[in-house]
């Protein structure tokens, strides 16, 4: 029997309380107002079977239990697959954490291939720019070479021009 009908039911003077009819306010006798509050009550209130009661709220229960139980089983199993479900989920969230982190890691390594061929760049540029320089350098002592070469002739050419002048140049002739 359920903890709510093992419970006793009220007495009112003497009597088990199943229901009381309400008085309509047209009937109230003229002298209501002097009767105390619980006068009428008890010629009101029906007698009612212990066993009847019993019948009747084993009839309820037998009638709504079952539809109780499949509701508690059901709700029971929704519950069940709601946590399955939170728990799938959830796996799943963190199988999108790891694709995005694999994303900012592939995004690494292409940002870091973009700077490496910047760098072999910078490398090639540098190594082309020595070169250009090593070659200007070159020239610039051959250039050097050449110049100190012809101011060097040059010179000797004017030596030699001035030498020749000199032997060209009248003597006077020395006197004997």
């Amino acid at each position: 029997m359920p903890l709510f009908l093992s419970r006793k039911v009220p007495l009112l003077s003497g009597r088990r309380w199943s229901a009381v009819r309400p008085r309509s306010p047209c009937s109230s006798p003229a002298g209501a107002g002097d009767a105390s509050p619980d006068e009428g009550v008890e010629a009101d209130l029906p007698v009612i079977d212990e066993r009847a009661v019993e019948q009747l709220t084993e009839g309820l229960i037998s009638h709504y239990l079952p539809d109780l139980q499949r509701s508690k089983s059901a709700l029971q199993e929704l519950t069940q697959n709601q946590v399955v479900l939170l728990e799938t989920l959830e796996q799943e969230i963190t199988k999108f954490k790891e694709c995005n982190s694999i994303l900012d890691i592939n995004a690494l390594f292409s940002e870091a291939k973009h700077y490496h061929s910047k760098l072999v760049n910078i490398r090639n540029d540098m190594m082309m720019l020595h070169e250009k320089t090593s070659k200007l350098k070159k020239r610039a002592l051959k250039l050097q070479q050449k110049r100190q070469k012809e101011e060097l002739e040059r010179e000797q050419q004017r030596e030699k021009e001035l030498e020749r002048e000199k032997q060209l140049t009248a003597k006077p002739a020395r006197r004997t």
